[in-house]
């Protein structure tokens, strides 16, 4: 009999993926965890019956969010990241030898310990002696943080349930203050394809753009995600992503990356007209 793991995009439009075996599930105080061996995309962590990663596209994601804010602001050593307890954006942070600090706060310490055993090769950096992990609630914890940090990067869940809080207002105000004063923050702002998904696009959008003066949409194509189709947010105080990307200063660090580059990183901002009206329409 044959396994096959599917996640509901919407209620008329259903992904699948052929499993081998269920390796782990666990119902946590906060969301079910699974993960999956598949043959087309190795490993898969679920929560909540939605894929977070797959070990054959999650180089995109980590990629994506991590490269494009280090890549435009040139001396980040603080960082704070929220979520991500897969352990693959530390991985990526941990790769510049300017970083001094990076504080991982995620709530639930289970995704951490399901990450270590199952998908270390994410998780590989989160002992790395720079890394302080905090299994925190992130409001609470930002909430303590002023002119602390050079760069922020919210890797959550989509914005219902758990998540829900790190997509309003109130947060990106928070967050704001926490930065320094040319400090980034960097967020997943899902799918503008389908319209449950690109309403909360449209709802964090605004209020980024009503916090920052500089407020950037972005796109990457993750296979695995809805409609294959991702944003990011970028937010500054200072910085322009694409005016102030320094792309000689970046390949100077001889980083090898399997999707990022700074050619793509200017790409990435030049977005299809339906989404450019969109994020006119709440500007």
């Amino acid at each position: 009999m044959e396994l096959w793991f599917s996640e509901f995009h919407t209620p008329d439009v259903q992904h699948s993926i052929r499993v081998n075996r269920h390796l782990y599930s666990h119902k946590s105080d906060y969301q079910q965890i699974d993960i999956f061996d598949t043959p087309e995309f190795g490993r898969v962590l679920a929560l909540d019956g939605n894929v977070m990663l797959t070990e054959r596209d999650e180089f995109i994601y980590d990629e994506m969010i991590t490269h494009v804010p280090m890549s435009v602001h040139p001396g980040v050593k603080d960082i704070l990241v929220i979520g991500a307890g897969d352990g693959g954006v530390v991985k990526e942070l941990a790769r510049y030898e300017q970083v001094e600090r990076i504080d991982l706060v995620e709530m639930d310490p289970q995704v951490l310990e399901a990450c270590r055993a199952y998908l270390p090769e994410n998780a590989s950096r989160l002992d790395d002696r720079r890394v302080h992990i905090y299994y925190d609630n992130a409001l609470r914890f930002i909430r303590r943080k002023s002119d602390e940090y050079d760069l922020i990067i919210v890797d959550s869940t989509d914005p219902f349930g758990p998540s829900e809080g790190y997509f309003t207002r109130e947060f990106y105000g928070i967050c704001y203050n926490a930065l320094r004063a040319d400090g980034i923050m960097v967020n997943q702002q899902g799918s503008p394809f389908y319209k449950h998904d690109s309403d909360a696009m449209q709802r964090s959008h605004k209020r980024i753009v009503n916090t920052f003066p500089i407020s950037r949409v972005y796109q990457a194509h993750i296979p695995t995600y809805a409609a294959g189709y991702w944003l990011f947010g970028f937010a500054s105080k200072k910085y322009h992503p694409v005016d102030d990307l320094d792309p000689q200063k970046w390949s100077s660090l001889n980083l090898q990356t399997k999707y990022y580059t700074t050619k793509l990183h200017i790409g990435a901002f030049y977005l299809p007209a339906f989404l450019e009206n969109m994020l006119k329409e709440v500007e």
